[in-house]
């Protein structure tokens, strides 16, 4: 669905990305995990047009995104959810939501996927017309997810979900996302911890100072070859 080839992404004269080459396939969770600063969430957001690169090519369904938009990437199919939710505080839990299907014109459409979030997510209900800002992390994190898929994605992009819940939220968290790849929706996640990236996904890449420094089947990749790319020592190897 997704292929990325040779990104390099540039803030000022200092690299971010370094020719960085991954693929997303149809139906797949693909797992990222670096150190902060290793390129993750510059990764996600060159993918969703926001951060435009210096080189390389980032491809949807073999047809270039170069120049496009982020809200028509949107509009394709590709939607973030960003580090730390971003949840609009202020705002209703039914406004939130409604924001994510801003860019749908079938109502059919929207109406059935605000139903499906509700069902997914049967909390959020009861918190409908309360404001978002007073919801718990880890209900701003059911929100944040529930606001995505109002619009419906293809390619549902996570930037650090976990951070900052508790152990039990995060373990409802993962089974949530395991519930939507099996029902079909695909997803590149970046998740700081190993074990719970390499229990979920069916690929991972390690990213160290803007490069790929390890990828592979998830289970193929022992916790150490992981750790040991993530830290950049030596011993870690390619998963086939």
């Amino acid at each position: 669905m997704i292929e990325v080839k040779d990104l390099r992404v540039l803030y000022g004269r200092t690299p971010a990305l370094q020719d960085v080459s991954i693929t997303v396939k149809t139906g797949e969770v693909v797992g990222i995990v670096g150190t902060n600063g290793a390129g993750k969430s510059t990764l996600l957001l060159s993918i969703l047009g926001v951060v435009k690169p210096a080189r390389g090519e980032i491809l949807l369904d073999g047809v270039p995104l170069t120049n496009v938009a982020p809200e028509d990437i949107v509009r394709k199919g590709v939607v973030l959810v960003p580090e730390r939710r971003h949840i609009f505080h202020g705002m209703s839990v039914e406004e939130n939501l409604r924001l994510g299907g801003i860019f749908r014109k079938d109502k059919e459409g929207a109406a059935a996927s605000m139903q499906y979030v509700l069902d997914l997510f049967p909390k959020l209900r009861q918190f409908l017309p309360n404001r978002a800002g007073a919801l718990s992390g880890g209900e701003q994190q059911m929100l944040a997810l529930g606001r995505a898929l109002m619009a419906n994605p293809r390619l549902l992009l996570l930037d650090e979900p976990s951070l900052g819940l508790g152990p039990l939220i995060i373990d409802r968290l993962f089974e949530d996302l395991m519930r939507l790849r099996d029902g079909g929706l695909t997803i590149l996640l970046v998740e700081q911890s190993v074990d719970r990236l390499l229990a979920v996904a069916d690929r991972a890449y390690v990213l160290r100072s803007g490069r790929v420094a390890l990828e592979g089947v998830a289970g193929s990749l022992s916790r150490a070859d992981v750790q040991a790319a993530y830290f950049g020592l030596e011993g870690a190897k390619t998963g086939s």
